[in-house]
This record gives structure tokens, sequence and C-alpha cells, in this order.
């Protein structure tokens, strides 16, 4: 058991804390919000910090707590879906093309080119805008910029597990390719696949807030950071504390999954596996 290790990490800590406030917070933000989410107070426009609003209240007189509570749930729920489907897709393409290589290895590593050869974010705004905003779409357009991430990493990792003893013997048994794929390969390449997770979602949230930022996330009156940033960047000079709340939500949570990934890295260092008694193998 590592988990005493994990718990004397300081990053993974720190970073665990982080995370299972957010999504805490995301998962009860109906009972853990104060005010209507969409609920309207124009006499108390721009309030600071208070007991009836702990965060303020943005330029409608709204509620900030509440809205960065739902602002959590959004952010959240694109992160997992995008990084669930871009590490799927690029796990099932980085151990195909690292197992047989050859052509196979060839045609997947240029299809993976072309689109390591975009930016990406002009290519998440050029997805987005030609299928519109909203939580299905965006999440596809931040599918199809990060599944290239993991394709390049578990190509790396299948390339060196394939010519280890325990899959050639399972090669020599008649093993068939999808099963030394899936039962040999895979397990001893997840080390890497939840590091690079981890890490994924927090740029998974910057990714979303920067589409919303720029107008092609989810559209107003949706709680989203990156809205709320973006229409709080306009009151900067006389009100900048809308700003500032929607800001530190976006680092907070980032830095979460950060120092979470972070503490996973150092415990699934492969250097730190061969002291603690080898190499990792699959049943």
């Amino acid at each position: 058991m590592r988990l005493p290790k994990l718990l004397r990490n300081p990053s993974f800590v720190i970073g665990a804390a982080i995370t299972l406030f957010i999504v805490g917070c995301a998962v009860l933000a109906p009972y853990v919000s104060t005010h209507g989410v969409e609920q309207m107070d124009m006499r108390n426009r721009f309030a600071g910090p208070s007991l009836a609003h702990w965060l303020g209240t943005d330029n409608f007189g709204r509620d900030l707590w509440s809205r960065m509570v739902f602002g959590a749930r959004i952010s959240l729920m694109i992160a997992l879906v995008s990084v669930g489907g871009a590490a799927f897709i690029g796990t099932v393409v980085g151990l195909v093309s690292g197992y047989f290589g050859g052509w196979v290895d060839l045609v997947l590593g240029r299809i993976t080119d072309i689109f390591l050869g975009f930016p990406a974010i002009i290519l998440a705004l050029a997805i987005v805008a030609v299928l519109g905003p909203g939580i299905v779409n965006v999440s596809l357009a931040l599918i199809v910029v990060f599944w290239t991430e993991y394709a390049r990493v578990v190509r790396g990792a299948a390339l060196v597990l394939r010519e280890q003893n325990y899959v050639q013997a399972a090669r020599a048994l008649g093993a068939s390719p999808l099963r030394i794929i899936f039962r040999e390969i895979l397990p001893n390449a997840l080390g890497p696949i939840i590091v690079l997770s981890s890490l994924g979602l927090g740029t998974a949230i910057i990714a979303e807030s920067a589409l919303s930022f720029l107008g092609f996330g989810l559209p107003p009156p949706a709680p989203t950071w990156g809205w709320t940033l973006s229409y709080g960047t306009r009151f900067m000079r006389d009100e900048p504390w809308l700003a500032i709340v929607a800001g530190a939500a976006i680092m907070i949570t980032v830095l979460g999954f950060n120092l979470l990934g972070d503490g996973l890295r150092d415990l699934l260092d492969p250097r730190q596996l061969s002291r603690g008694g080898g190499e990792r193998r699959s049943d």
C-alpha cells in the first residue's frame, strides 16, 4: 500500500484538499449556494463580501458565491467529459500505434501530427464556431484538441512495454494482439495516463474558461467562470472584485489539479516503483 506515502506528499495532500473542496461545492451546488443563481438585486450591484453575499455581487446584483459554485459544476462537467474522451481515444490510438508499429504506426502518427499542427485554442474555437455553443460541443472541441497528448505518451510506453519478457511470453503462448494490448500492455501504461489525466483536468478548465471568455462557450446567463471573468473585465477600473473572484476560482481549481497531478507523478515515477519492488505486472 502506497497510501501512507501519498499522505506524506505535500503536493498531493494540498491538491487533494483543494480538489475535494471544489468537487464538493459543484456536486452540492443547490445546497451550498445562498441565493438563486439568476436572482437579481439591483440595489446591491457590485456589493463587497458580506454575511448576505459571501463573495459580493455582480453588475446585476447576483450573488457571486452562488454563481461560482454552479460555475464549478459546469467547468468540472466539461473537463471530466473532455479529458475522459480524449484519454480513451488517445489511449486506443497510442496502444495500437505502439504495439503494431510499421505502416500502422506511420499512418496513425501522421494523423496525430496533423492535429498537432493546429494551435490548440484556434482549433477549439473553429470547432465551436461551426457546431455552436453548448456543453456537448465545447466538450467535443476539447476532446479533438487533447487526444493527441495521450496518443503520444501511450505510444511511447507501448513501444517499450511490447519488448518486455512477459509480453513476449504471452505472444509465444498464442495470445491475440487484442488480449496482449489490453491485458498486458495497458495495465502497465496506466501510470502515465493517470498523471496526464489529472494534469489535463486543469488544462481543460483553462481551455473551457478561455472559450467562454472569448464568447464561444456557454452563452449567458450561464454562470461559467470564463464568462464571469469576461464581463468582469469591463468594470476592472472601478469594480475589480468581479473579475478577481472569477479569476481566483479558475486559478485555485487549476492549482489543485496540478498539485494533485504532481503528487501522483511522484508516486508513479518508474524510479520510485523500482525502489519499491520492481516493475508492476498485470495478472
